[in-house]
């Protein structure tokens, strides 16, 4: 049986790591994902560290997974992702010919706007053409903020870690790249909130709602009351629209046929 293709989130960055800065791709990806009615499997963050990030792509690349890396593909020092992915890879790096071409129309604009030099010859644009120098074999991925692209190469997306240029770059692979895979199993998500009722209670009716519905995943997230609230259980299901309505209606008459109270979430 062939393994499962998966979509999966890395993070990279030191900056991340330490708390100077807010990671927002998370939540941004799973809501395009959402949209799309495709869902994220799992998310890292890892540093800048050029073996970590090898180690990580490596075993990364040996999966079938469609995977989005965010951050370290720019051209300082501590930018090593691509260097990483073509060692992860075994392949050497090269100048992508179309990457090149967008990157010295982008030095042309600035030295237009009086920020720079369109001699493409000048060391900061032979420093900024570092950007486009990718895994041989990768493809570009648009980047609408810059023109400064990112790359593609074995189901893995390359792209900034900024979230203006991530972002569109996120859509457009999803709808370019993966739009076959879009609602392809459409799932309905409900939950509702229980009080006077201990989770143990509970557990086995959690139990046998997925014995009772294959491909339905139950989820219970409990509360102890933060701010003045009612402790309570969100418990819900997760799954095809008609199982998933029919496991909804048998968890709440567990609930108050084990003594809870129920409440809309």
């Amino acid at each position: 049986m062939a393994e499962q293709q998966r979509i999966r989130l890395i993070i990279i960055g030191d900056e991340i790591l330490s708390g100077r800065r807010q990671d927002k791709h998370f939540a941004s990806l799973v809501e395009m994902l959402g949209q799309r009615g495709m869902k994220l499997h799992g998310a890292e963050i890892i540093s800048d560290d050029a073996d970590h990030i090898e180690a990580t792509l490596r075993r990364s690349f040996a999966s079938p997974d469609i995977v989005f890396c965010c951050g370290g593909i720019g051209a300082t020092p501590d930018d090593q992702t691509r260097q990483a992915a073509a060692r992860a890879l075994g392949v050497p790096l090269q100048l992508h010919p179309e990457a090149a071409a967008l990157i010295n129309e982008r030095s042309q604009e600035m030295a237009a706007a009086g920020k720079g030099s369109a001699d493409p010859n000048h060391p900061e644009n032979q420093q900024r053409l570092q950007m486009g120098v990718f895994p041989e074999g990768a493809e570009i991925v648009p980047n609408s903020f810059n023109k400064i692209p990112g790359f593609y190469i074995q189901n893995h997306t390359f792209m900034p870690g900024f979230p203006v240029m991530a972002w569109p770059m996120m859509k457009w692979t999803l709808d370019t790249r993966y739009q076959a895979l879009q609602h392809l199993q459409p799932t309905m998500e409900y939950s509702f909130l229980a009080f006077s009722l201990p989770e143990s209670r509970i557990t086995p009716a959690l139990e046998s709602v997925e014995q009772q519905w294959p491909g339905i995943k139950v989820f219970s997230l409990p509360s102890v009351g933060e701010e003045g609230g009612r402790p309570h259980i969100e418990l819900g299901v997760k799954g095809e629209a008609q199982a998933a309505a029919a496991a909804l209606q048998f968890l709440r008459l567990e609930v108050e046929r084990l003594g809870g109270e129920l409440s809309a979430s």
